[in-house]
């Protein structure tokens, strides 16, 4: 049986390119979507075009049994998960923090933090069967410097550092590795949308000139997931263009076109 990957927020953009690293390696994709017809749909394009195996999900945020379901659904195939890539978030935008709804606020963490470990501890379940198995998070720079209105986006990225830190020790003996992707500013419709707008854009002054395409976050994530990073486990890996290593960027200069 070939191996297998289970990427979550996978219809388009990053977990998309994602997605689609894993199958052009011969793996055989699972796709998790809030939008079960989207993931249907990204997974035949992926069979298609890569000829591999895949399938889609609909995933029911910070609800348990749907995430039994999946991975009941996952062994039923045949599958014992290989590697599992959390990229789907709660982006938390607009939160004002002396003004956002409780409930908003914690709905941020309950898909950063509590889904994301719901579907770790089911993924690994599996992946202690067979003594080998590679947890990716895909979480952000704004775990380790944070933007202005975005508490509970920036606080739970910056906990799922801690979470996967604690999965590569607590499940290390049982094969299993964790580590984090974090990256900066993508090549989003977001981004096309401000790109020469400093007041939203300032993270495009990288030192390098350049942010980074799906593909930069989609190789990082195959790296943590693959055997190539056989050793590593409880790490970071940055993928911001050097945006955190600056203290402060050079606005002076023009934005690319």
């Amino acid at each position: 049986m070939n191996k297998s990957v289970f990427v979550t927020g996978a219809t388009n953009g990053t977990g998309l390119a994602i997605a689609e690293r894993f199958a052009k390696e011969g793996y055989t994709v699972f796709i998790g979507s809030r939008r079960g017809e989207d993931s249907k749909a990204a997974a035949e394009k992926i069979m298609e075009k890569y000829g591999v195996f895949a399938k889609g999900y609909q995933t029911d945020i910070f609800n348990e049994e749907n995430v039994k379901a999946i991975f009941e659904d996952i062994r039923s195939q045949g599958y014992l998960l290989e590697t599992l890539v959390l990229n789907a978030a709660n982006l938390g935008i607009g939160q004002v923090s002396l003004e956002v709804d409780m409930n908003d606020f914690m709905n941020v963490y309950n898909t950063n933090i509590g889904w994301n470990f719901m579907m770790a501890r089911e993924a690994a379940k599996q992946m202690k069967e067979k003594h080998k198995g590679s947890i990716v998070f895909i979480t952000s720079n704004s775990a380790q410097r944070v933007t202005e209105n975005r508490c509970a986006y920036c606080s739970s990225k910056s906990a799922i550092l801690a979470m996967s830190k604690s999965m590569a020790v607590d499940w290390g003996k049982y094969g299993i590795r964790s580590n984090c992707v974090l990256p900066g500013m993508i090549k989003t419709i977001r981004w096309e949308e401000n790109v020469n707008n400093t007041k939203y854009c300032l993270a495009n002054y990288t030192p390098i000139e350049d942010i980074a395409e799906f593909e930069d976050i989609a190789n990082a994530a195959w790296y943590f997931g693959s055997d190539e990073s056989r050793n590593t486990t409880g790490a970071e890996l940055v993928v911001d263009g050097g945006m955190l290593a600056q203290l402060t960027p050079n606005i002076e200069r023009e934005l690319w076109k």
